[in-house]
């Protein structure tokens, strides 16, 4: 971090280090505070501890005394003031405690600081080896046996960021003390520096309900809420250095080589009504789409038109809020606009009832139509509508094109540029939770005729090969398609062909990539979920525009998992789908998978029971075993509300 304004030190035994501190920082503006928690009488009984108080005192720092790291935010000496650093060196409860105490102190400390600490500060904790309970102890401990630093600091809203080496030799006048609150040293050797800050708060989804227009017709329909923070990110806009933009223009860069590419900047809707599903339902697995229903509402009320692409409009959204005195959460209606959407803190309660379900109302609902799997039917529906060619004959005779130049266009075997023709956006799969199933992702979709030789989908092969397989994804080849696959991810693109003509003389080459799990290779991301961060310290790392293959840093280290099971009784039907749903929404996508392992039909009351194991992980959020919790019962209320089970 840059030079902090003002440090805050807690629990200083013979004040060397603080003295060591104010002496480097003597000349700066930086504002120095020392506290302890002895009485002064006390603490001048440690030895050298008059004289590196007075150290403190004539480079303009504060010493204070009886000031317990548990209540900082009752201190009068203190009010007022945030710290842009606090540290904490070998914290102890004294004498014998044990690990629990331990891990209690630290909890009540965070809980404190993050009172005084200012947005962008940072919490130095150090412990000695082994004490922290993180992968970064070596040797380990086992978890149960240390005091899960990490964990104890999620429950006030803080995440891990760094660990280093503590560097006892930087600070030339440091003496420790205090062990088993005696006078006395104890080892430093291959102690660690645990840096902590600030989480961003949790964003709740909200119930959108958006009108746009469908094949010349404008259709009004609530976007589901576990997707509302997916649909209006822009990720893709020129000028953008998010990581999906950075891998698209990459790989456009490398076909340049090989063919010319017109990504065609075109306005494509959210929705496939049952006309466009039917006629390309072979290419799609309906299965995986979400089902929308138009509305047959007048909400009497003004639009909020929105500066986006998809030109769509919101024109209400259901959103929950949270009330301070008791931390119910409530349904609310508004209208917001697209920087706002989500922009409600979420802290993990029983949600009353919601609004009224277009879902589940028949009277409410007129055409179905589904969110977009994928961008086939777009694409191909804008190739017939501009009616562009795809034989080399009767392209010659067009006098249009997407270029320029209309030789770009001519696809013939001598060498000439070929053309493809692309576009991208997100899409949607109405998936089960697992940790690389995505429910929403950026695909890149491309098209053009070549001639059948040279072979085109050996040639694209080849240069996908030369970009992926060093990543560690595997090409592997069946019947005029080839696919690119990683694990665990599984399916990242695949190209396929489709032989046009009665000569047979042009092959149809598609290619279609999933530019989110190509990210989360490229730049060894750990998460998917972490592309869709609003953390400013993700966007960070990429607003250099790194070149692929250059690793990301995690901002939020060994986040723990919590398990959670959840059993409950339904009707003769079971929609699962509808499950998932809820379980992303209630949980604000902390739930990283779920697994049935349990079911049991009761013979005489026609009821079936479910038990699915859940297991909640985020590296984007603190997430602490209490907000899992709190999440978890929230679930219990959601689905007895939403979905009309029993819970067990």
């Amino acid at each position: 971090m840059s030079l902090p304004r003002s440090i805050l030190l807690i629990g200083e035994g013979n004040f060397s280090f603080s003295a060591s501190i104010s002496q480097s920082m003597s000349g700066s503006d930086t504002s120095v505070i020392a506290t302890c928690l002895q009485r002064e009488d006390e603490a001048l009984r440690h030895e050298g501890a008059a004289t590196n108080i007075q150290t403190i005192r004539d480079t303009g720092g504060t010493v204070l005394f009886n000031m317990d790291c548990t209540k900082l935010d009752e201190c009068t000496s203190l009010k007022g003031n945030l710290f842009d650093l606090v540290i904490f060196n070998f914290p102890h409860c004294g004498r014998k405690s044990g690990v629990k105490k331990n891990r209690e102190l630290l909890k009540n400390f965070f809980l404190s600081c993050v009172q005084v600490l200012s947005e962008d500060g940072e919490i130095h904790v150090s412990l000695c080896n082994g004490q922290g309970g993180t992968p970064a102890d070596q040797p380990k401990r086992e978890w149960h046996n240390s005091w899960q630093v990490a964990a104890m600091a999620a429950e006030a809203h803080l995440i891990l960021s760094d660990v280093q080496p503590f560097e006892s030799e930087k600070y030339q006048s440091y003496k420790c003390t205090g062990y088993r609150s005696q006078d006395k040293g104890f080892h430093v050797e291959k102690a660690l520096l645990h840096v902590f800050t600030h989480s961003l708060p949790y964003r709740s989804p909200q119930k959108l309900t958006v009108e746009e227009t469908v094949e010349g017709e404008k259709v009004q329909y609530q976007m589901p809420a576990e997707l509302s923070d997916y649909i209006f990110r822009e990720f893709l806009n020129s000028g953008s250095a998010h990581p999906v933009k950075i891998v698209q223009d990459s790989i456009l860069e490398g076909l340049a080589e090989y063919c010319s590419v017109s990504m065609m900047p075109v306005t494509i809707p959210f929705l496939l009504s049952e006309k466009q599903v039917q006629k390309y339902g072979g290419e799609m697995d309906s299965t995986q789409c979400y089902l929308i229903r138009s509305l047959q509402r007048d909400y009497n009320s003004e639009s909020h038109p929105l500066a986006d692409k998809n030109k769509c409009t919101i024109l209400r959204s259901y959103s929950w809020t949270v009330k301070d005195d008791d931390e119910s959460l409530m349904s609310t209606k508004s209208t917001v606009s697209p920087e706002n959407i989500g922009k409600v803190r979420c802290k993990g309660a029983e949600p009353l009832k919601p609004a009224r379900s277009f879902d589940d109302d028949p009277e409410l609902e007129t055409e179905l139509y589904f969110l977009r799997p994928s961008l086939t039917a777009q694409l191909k529906d804008l190739i017939e509508h501009k009616q562009l060619p795809t034989d080399p004959e009767e392209e010659a005779k067009s006098e249009g094109s997407m270029t320029s130049n209309a030789e770009e266009h001519h696809c013939v075997s001598n060498g000439t540029m070929c053309p493809l023709l692309g576009i991208s956006g997100v899409v949607f799969r109405n998936v089960p939770i697992n940790t690389w199933a995505l429910p929403v992702f950026h695909e890149l979709l491309l098209t053009g005729a070549f001639p059948s030789k040279p072979d085109p989908l050996k040639m694209f092969g080849q240069h996908f090969e030369k970009l992926f397989v060093s990543h560690g994804a595997l090409l592997t080849s069946q019947q005029d398609e080839l696919c690119l696959m990683v694990q665990p991810m599984g399916l990242i693109g695949k190209v396929f062909a489709i032989k046009e003509g009665k000569s047979h003389s042009l092959i149809h080459i598609c290619i279609s990539l999933n530019l989110d799990l190509l990210a989360v290779l490229l730049f060894a991301i750990p998460d998917w979920r972490l592309l869709w961060s609003h953390d400013p310290r993700f966007n960070k790392q990429f607003s250099i525009q790194p070149s692929l293959g250059t690793p990301f840093c995690p901002f939020s280290l060994f986040p723990e998992h919590f398990r959670f099971d959840i059993s409950f009784w339904t009707g003769p039907t079971w929609d699962e789908k509808k499950f998932y749903g809820v379980v992303r929404e209630a949980s604000c996508g902390t739930v990283q998978q779920v697994k049935l392992i349990d079911t049991f039909s009761h013979p005489d009351l026609s009821q079936t029971s479910y038990c699915y194991r859940l297991v909640y992980h985020s590296h984007t959020h603190a997430l602490s075993h209490t907000q899992a919790l709190l999440f978890h019962k929230r679930l219990e209320s959601a689905l007895s509300t939403w979905l009309q089970v029993t819970i067990r």
